[in-house]
């Protein structure tokens, strides 16, 4: 279960924006150690994943807090990578890795970014 970010210390899970549509679908997040993981809440929820891994991202939390950085003045980051389609739809890509967010998704992340919801502290 993701619970909403309000800046809270590393050992309280997943967590979302406070932006976010109450979990359901969103960015999640969770502070593990010095890595940060990133998943898509979605990937869950969809029967057709049963049985599968789901998708992670796991950078160090150097990376992610540049990849913030970048995210909040609009230049790409080197390894964690964003992909906007025409529809408004990202893709966050690391590696091997791509999770895929809707329009509402990805801009309730921004504005949680914005926020200072997701920093590494």
């Amino acid at each position: 279960m993701s619970i909403t970010a309000r800046r809270r210390p590393a050992d309280h899970g997943w967590f979302t924006s406070s932006r976010s549509n109450n979990g359901n679908q969103c960015v999640e997040v969770r502070f593990e150690g010095d890595a940060v993981q990133i998943r898509d809440s979605k990937f869950r929820r969809n029967p057709m994943n049963r049985g599968l891994d789901e998708p992670i991202i796991t950078v160090p939390a150097s990376v992610w807090n540049a990849f913030l950085d970048c995210l909040l003045a609009q230049r790409p980051h080197p390894s964690l990578t964003t992909q906007h389609a025409a529809d408004g739809a990202t893709t966050l890509r690391h590696g091997s890795t791509a999770l895929h967010f809707t329009p509402a998704e990805w801009d309730a992340f921004v504005a949680g970014v914005r926020d200072d919801e997701f920093a590494c502290v």
